[in-house]
């Protein structure tokens, strides 16, 4: 006949072992908790790219020069064309969303601060939608909007669409002719 003494000892046995797995598992699904948590991080959240949609120019007080519109399921930006293109808009092209790790690429802005960005796939047009929040308090922005412009960055204005043509001939600045500042050293 067993002792007292070893029925409390293997009952204590059991008690030691029970805690021991119940610390071992609670251990390990906090750590796996963990990863899974840095797992979602990694995830871009899903970006409403509607905030884009509608005409943009390089002043507030200019006629439209581009257009982002979703066409079929896609995000396209057009840019307006001359009157001699017997067309207002040029061909669609499509535009992606930008991962906010990419966003110091383009801006000089804290990613945590944009909404969304969206570009040409070739990056030689970048649009950006600050947070209404930041844009009222950041004295350097006087729009939502950025744009990056092959290789130059600025606030753009949202404008009311319409559709006449532009007359880039009738602009003085533009026959503006820009030497190479390499030829001339």
């Amino acid at each position: 006949m067993p002792l007292r003494s070893d029925i409390i000892g293997n009952k204590l046995t059991i008690l030691a072992t029970s805690l021991t797995a119940c610390s071992v598992l609670f251990l390990t699904s906090c750590s796996d908790n963990n990863s899974t948590a840095a797992d979602t991080k990694a995830v871009e959240p899903a970006v409403d790219l509607s905030i884009f949609e509608g005409c943009y120019t390089v002043s507030s007080d200019e006629p439209a020069q581009i257009k982002v519109s979703e066409q079929q399921g896609v995000w396209v930006m057009q840019m307006k064309e001359p009157a001699s293109a017997k067309r207002v808009w040029d061909t669609p092209e499509p535009l992606e969303i930008v991962k906010s790790s990419e966003i110091p690429k383009f801006f000089s802005i804290d990613p945590d601060n944009v909404d969304a960005v969206i570009a040409r796939p070739d990056r030689v047009l970048v649009l950006a939608h600050v947070k209404p929040v930041y844009a009222n308090i950041d004295p350097l922005l006087d729009s939502e909007y950025l744009s990056y412009i092959y290789k130059g960055s600025n606030t753009i204005y949202r404008v009311k669409c319409d559709e006449i043509n532009t007359d880039i001939l009738a602009n003085p600045h533009a026959n503006l002719v820009i030497d190479n500042v390499n030829d001339s050293i």
